[in-house]
């Protein structure tokens, strides 16, 4: 059976001829560029823009609570307290 195949090496296949001009981009391309890197933008600016939001949040929520002269662990032990009062009366 195998003195039926062929023994020769293989012969490369050609390739086709790339153009010297690359063909221009069209409307969709370029907009799809254009939409893959406002993407990118917003994810990195997300990245950078959510966290500092949320400190500034909480800084926001203790300097408030410092003004009235309290602090958050106080307002959280007065939120437990109402919390289990209530559920006595339950």
């Amino acid at each position: 059976m195998t003195s039926d195949m062929q023994e020769e090496p293989l012969t490369p296949v050609a390739t086709p001829q790339a153009s010297a001009l690359p063909r221009p981009l069209t409307s969709r391309e370029k907009r799809r560029r254009r939409r893959r890197a406002r993407h990118r933008g917003e994810e990195i600016l997300g990245w950078i823009l959510v966290p500092a939001i949320i400190i500034g949040v909480v800084w926001g929520v203790n300097a408030v609570l410092e003004a009235m002269g309290t602090s958050p662990g106080v307002v959280w032990d007065q939120l437990m307290q109402v919390k289990a009062a209530l559920s006595k009366k339950m």
